[in-house]
């Protein structure tokens, strides 16, 4: 992480044309050499840095009360993590905004970007889905298809064959809307933090990036998430 600090700073300061791999091994006291072991460009050596933003958000939705309902999990994530001095010192925006629209003007530099967002997505499917199947699943077998392999045992126990007959493809489907909502919860902090980066506003108040990717996740409040959830989900846990 200090290799990608010293990055961060020398883009932030001088911009990321004038910043050799060269300068940012001397900023962070190692060899170029040791530098290149690590990174194969400059701009990868941001990756770290833009990763941790993106998973601090991942961790609180995974660290948030069990019997939150999720929509509310999502929001109080985006709180914590983007309220300036809580998750993210209030120094750190003004090297936020120009790392973000460092990354929209260089296409390297956007690659890394877009390779910490999407393993921020698949971290948040992952998180997702361990909230979902907390306390439900045996040991080894905690996940979507699982679950709903043991809500079709139930339903033939119940005599509910034919209804597990015509949604044999729900392992899948509960898999693909699960993915869904991650992506579209990543999104919605991406966006907000993009948007925002691109004016010239507080990271504070409703053009901040916490309004803004609350109002984005306004379209998750009403995702089928007690369909996924299995039995043993209290329904206002989930909505």
């Amino acid at each position: 992480m200090e290799i990608a600090r010293a990055a961060a700073g020398l883009f932030v300061r001088q911009g990321l044309r004038a910043t050799r791999a060269e300068d940012i091994a001397q900023a962070a006291g190692i060899a170029p050499r040791t530098f290149y072991r690590y990174f194969a460009s400059k701009e990868e050596a941001i990756g770290p840095l833009y990763a941790a933003g993106a998973q601090r958000w991942v961790e609180a939705v995974r660290a948030a009360p069990a019997e939150l309902p999720l929509p509310r999990v999502l929001e109080d994530a985006v709180r914590h993590t983007l309220t300036p001095g809580v998750g993210v010192s209030a120094a750190s925006w003004n090297w936020a905004r120009t790392l973000i629209r460092l990354a929209e003007a260089n296409p390297a530099l956007r690659r890394v970007w877009a390779e910490a967002c999407q393993a921020s997505e698949r971290n948040l499917t992952v998180a997702l889905e361990e909230r979902l199947t907390a306390g439900q699943a045996p040991h080894g077998s905690d996940n979507v298809a699982d679950l709903v392999a043991d809500r079709a045992a139930d339903l033939v126990a119940d005599g509910g064959a034919d209804l597990v007959a015509d949604r044999a493809a729900d392992p899948v489907a509960d898999r693909a809307r699960l993915c869904f909502a991650a992506a579209v919860a990543s999104a919605a902090v991406r966006t907000a933090m993009e948007s925002w980066a691109a004016g010239d506003g507080p990271p504070e108040g409703p053009g901040g990036p916490v309004e803004l990717a609350v109002g984005n996740l306004e379209a998750l409040r009403d995702f089928p998430w007690g369909e996924m959830a299995g039995p043993g989900r209290q329904p206002d846990v989930m909505s």
